[in-house]
């Protein structure tokens, strides 16, 4: 089904390219960064439209497909001395496929911190959820796997290869460790049944 989603949205946005470029003709060649011109993530989405990437992201997730874009983009500009900002936004349009417009470095750096605290957030909603006892083991093994079905299916809507038994094992350690914080949190739970006033003694 997602799969299918995403070649719809491929298929449509070439078809739409193809007319802006009968309408408008060649656009003017400029001169691009070799690193750019080698960037080759997101060529499953290559002719997709930004507000088709953006529903099918949000439908799965808190963050925006701009959100996506440009955190990728800072993890992979990253250098010793901080991101490359100013390359990422300039160059944005020709290192993603579906964002139409170049980035100040202040956008940019306002995206990433954006999508760190959405990420942020997510997790300790998702880890209060899980220490709770809101949710049996089952229910828990069952939520992550859905999870990591999506980000899996992220991962190679970006481009990267995931190896089906290095995805399996780290499945299997997410899991475990679950189990772990629900064990945890059940006996610290247990123990803070019942509170001692630290001023009179009284327990309440």
């Amino acid at each position: 089904m997602e799969s299918e989603e995403i070649e719809s949205m491929e298929n449509n946005g070439t078809a739409e390219a193809e007319g802006e470029n009968a309408e408008n003709g060649e656009p003017e060649e400029e001169e691009t960064p070799e690193r750019v011109r080698k960037y080759d993530r997101f060529k499953k989405v290559d002719r997709a439209r930004y507000d088709r990437v953006n529903d099918f992201i949000r439908k799965r997730t808190y963050i925006t497909a701009r959100e996506w874009a440009i955190a990728r983009l800072c993890a992979d500009f990253r250098t010793e001395t901080g991101v490359e900002m100013t390359l990422v936004g300039e160059n944005l349009p020709e290192l993603v496929p579906f964002m139409d417009d170049t980035y100040t470095p202040q956008a940019v750096n306002q995206a990433r911190s954006s999508f760190e605290d959405k990420v942020r957030k997510s997790g300790a909603t998702f880890l209060y959820g899980a220490m709770s006892g809101f949710f049996t083991t089952e229910e828990l093994d069952e939520m992550m796997y859905e999870v990591s079905e999506t980000a899996r299916f992220l991962l190679e809507v970006e481009g990267a290869e995931v190896d089906v038994d290095r995805e399996m094992e780290v499945e299997d350690r997410i899991s475990d460790a679950m189990r772990e914080i629900r064990r945890s949190s059940e006996e610290l739970r247990s123990e803070e049944k019942s509170h001692e006033c630290p001023e009179c003694g009284h327990e309440f």
